[in-house]
């Protein structure tokens, strides 16, 4: 069973527009409503695969009533924290050739007691979890040093942690030694303070991280692929989208592949990626099943080209 838990969960309705007009009245092709947050979509994704999940979510108001029956639906278990405020909804406008607009809101405040509740109810909900995801951005009444609790609490419990945050939390988490974190390029650049214009580049700044607390660092890097760092090496690959339709929650799918196929070592690298690639191809969020998977089309080496220029070079 994988545990994931996302302290800002959202719905997210996606609208299919033909382009995107600043002042102009648009006339959406298609939309659609899904759970949101990270942790959400890779519980999603999990479901999708046909593996057990459970999300542990801080939920309130109606949308979270239907945030919730949404995630039922897909076939996640779902373990509500109830709060006074009311679940956060975001709105993400999608164009025909993959540019996305997101607007996302943010999110209720969480008190300090329904802090205290969601950090027990994880502990309580660990006990059989091969894996906990903590995923996403922290909602205003939680510090940044909120997910490192976590992660010492998961640890006392015997579970392994998959940390995928960014900025102050990210690095506040670090000390207290997740099993692996999965930051994008743009995210690493900002935890070690410099630019990284190379794959070079992003494995020294991998490899610093991991010398700050991190067990391994999957780097997800958008169209360039994805780096796993970790005790075994290095290990670069790629998977080509044909098509590419949406990237809401690719990378959340990529995690769950990762998890999947038991998080550790190039097997899962390549599960990650053919999990993220099909991803990119579907419509708004929707998580790759099965069927949607190309596992042959992925190409792992531990032949890294270090000077493979970055498509989108990141700054600090």
């Amino acid at each position: 069973m994988i545990l994931t838990v996302t302290p800002n969960p959202s719905l997210d309705r996606t609208y299919e527009v033909p382009s995107l007009g600043r002042g102009e009245v648009l006339r959406a092709t298609g939309d659609r409503v899904d759970p949101g947050g990270k942790g959400v979509n890779v519980s999603r994704a999990v479901a999708a695969a046909g593996v057990r999940t459970t999300a542990v979510l801080p939920l309130g108001g109606a949308p979270g009533t239907l945030l919730a029956e949404l995630l039922v639906a897909q076939g996640v278990d779902v373990t509500a924290v109830t709060i006074t405020g009311e679940t956060r909804a975001n709105i993400s406008l999608a164009e025909p050739d993959g540019t996305l607009t997101k607007i996302n809101a943010p999110g209720p405040e969480v008190t300090p007691t329904e802090s205290a509740l969601l950090l027990d109810t994880v502990r309580t909900c660990s006990g059989d979890a091969s894996w906990i995801a903590c995923c996403g951005s922290l909602p205003q009444g939680l510090g940044p040093e909120w997910y490192a609790e976590l992660v010492t609490r998961a640890h006392e419990a015997g579970a392994r942690i998959a940390l995928d945050t960014s900025g102050p939390a990210l690095v506040a988490a670090l000390p207290a030694r997740p099993d692996v974190i999965k930051p994008n390029a743009q995210e690493l650049a900002e935890a070690v303070g410099r630019p990284l214009a190379t794959l070079g580049d992003v494995v020294k700044a991998a490899e610093e991280l991991r010398s700050l607390g991190a067990g391994a660092v999957l780097a997800s890097l958008g169209a360039d692929g994805q780096l796993l760092v970790c005790a075994g090496g290095a290990h670069y690959g790629t998977a080509p989208a044909p098509a590419v339709r949406s990237n809401v929650g690719a990378g959340d799918a990529s995690l769950a592949g990762f998890l999947i196929a038991g998080g550790t070592g190039p097997d899962a690298l390549a599960s990650a990626l053919a999990h993220g690639a099909a991803a990119v191809q579907l419509p708004g969020s929707a998580m790759p099943t099965p069927s949607d998977l190309r596992p042959e089309a992925v190409r792992i080496t531990q032949d890294l080209p270090l000077d493979l220029p970055l498509s989108e070079p990141a700054t600090a």
